[in-house]
């Protein structure tokens, strides 16, 4: 199945996986997650089930509807198919490819500033 792979400080890269537990594992180095964050999509959100308690890299921003930030993932996360009413993960279509490539396109860094966090795209 085709996903899409965001590491920090990088460009997303796709990538073709069997859709293994073992190879989910891997991508994001231990225990997986899955989030939902993109209302009205059949897309699922896989990350690092520890990734903030482990202390892994901030990678890249969550944002509601209006565009506040209310979440950071942390580790190397991926995005693939989740189609409605199936247990399983498929590719993403060529659709959802673009447009998540295009969400998480430029890397970002997070400032801690007068008790906030302020994200930064990365030039």
């Amino acid at each position: 199945m085709l996903i899409l792979v965001v590491e920090p400080e990088k460009l997303p890269e796709a990538r073709e996986i069997t859709g293994s537990l073992q190879e989910m594992q891997e991508i994001v180095g231990g225990m997986i997650q899955v989030l939902y964050p993109f209302p009205g999509e059949e897309i699922a959100l896989v990350c690092n089930d520890e990734g903030k308690l482990l202390g892994l890299e901030l990678n890249r921003g969550l944002r509601d509807g209006i565009g506040n930030l209310y979440d950071i993932i942390c580790g190397t996360f991926f995005l693939c198919g989740a189609p409605v009413g199936s247990d399983e993960f498929s590719g993403l279509t060529p659709q959802q490819m673009k447009r998540m490539e295009l969400r998480f396109h430029t890397p970002e860094i997070f400032v801690g500033m007068g008790g906030r966090i302020i994200c930064l795209p990365m030039e």
